[in-house]
């Protein structure tokens, strides 16, 4: 299974009451799939899975792949803190109609190569699904540089693809070099270069917000076309740097609730943004050239 084009990461919207707003989750799903996108993540960084007990992770892919209907992959986070928690995920995501899995390095731990090697085997075991590992130092507190992920992913034939979100542009030759597996940008304010490099996809929160553009951009780096493309991606990038800071859930739910998509709140710890945090994200916005509602 290849993962090309542009594949969101999806939020998860709340109701008042604090449940999960399911038609909220796939009236944005479809929006996303009429502009164009290839693909959609759910129960990652950006759908809160910390958040969500592991019913709510099982509702959420239901609703995603339901909205989807056969149209993209849907592919489902299931990090956890150990491989069998992650496991049980995969499980339970894979029973809900999850075609792939997307997966950080055990969290609150930083594992050595071997107990790395042995948690995605572990992981890759349990569904038989294809797997992306997730390279996010920031997010896991383990870099996975290019040696260490081909090592995995020879002890484990499931492994097909990496989310490679350390900010290194020079990481994606290098893993093209060392590996087989496909490569994708996982920041969002590397993309271009990420493209540029040889990564054939493109993880991403911004597309939450302004999908049709990133669906452009992408087009516009297939096609050769790098004067277009770095028009787009100026107007992107305003955004897509608050995709690497701590509050960046916030910043593109209430970018989604601006443009007219179901960002809405966010559970705690998070909090809502102060009012300079949404000045600065309405600046961007208006970077952007989309339509921020009054």
């Amino acid at each position: 299974m290849r993962f090309p084009g542009i594949i969101p990461a999806v939020t998860t919207p709340f109701a008042s009451s604090g449940e999960i707003d399911t038609a909220a989750l796939q009236a944005n799903v479809r929006a996303l799939l009429d502009a164009g996108v290839h693909g959609i993540v759910g129960t990652g960084t950006m759908g809160e899975a910390g958040s969500l007990s592991t019913r709510e992770r099982r509702d959420v892919i239901g609703a995603i792949v339901e909205a989807v209907d056969g149209r993209v992959p849907v592919i489902a986070g299931v990090s956890a803190g150990t491989a069998e928690q992650a496991g049980a995920y995969a499980t339970h995501a894979a029973d809900a109609g999850a075609v792939a899995l997307m997966c950080l390095p055990p969290l609150g731990y930083r594992a050595d190569e071997a107990e790395l090697v042995a948690f995605y085997a572990a992981v890759g075991a349990d569904t038989g699904l294809p797997l992306m590992l997730y390279n996010n130092p920031e997010a896991s507190g383990v870099d996975m540089p290019a040696a260490l992920i081909a090592r995995i992913a020879e002890a484990t034939e499931q492994v097909v693809a990496v989310k490679e979100c350390s900010g290194d542009v020079r990481r994606i030759p290098a893993l093209l070099h060392a590996t087989d597996l496909e490569v994708l940008v996982g920041g969002d304010d590397w993309a271009l270069e990420g493209f540029c490099a040889g990564a054939t996809g493109w993880v991403t929160g911004v597309a939450d917000v302004a999908p049709a553009q990133c669906v452009a951009l992408y087009d516009h780096c297939r096609a050769g076309e790098l004067d277009a493309a770095r028009e787009v991606y100026r107007r992107l990038l305003p955004l897509g740097r608050f995709d690497m800071t701590p509050k960046l859930v916030q910043y593109f739910k209430a970018a989604m609730d601006e443009v007219g998509f179901a960002g809405g709140p966010t559970r705690a710890p998070r909090l809502p943004l102060d009012d300079d945090e949404r000045g600065a994200l309405r600046a961007a916005l208006a970077t952007l050239g989309v339509g921020v509602h009054a």
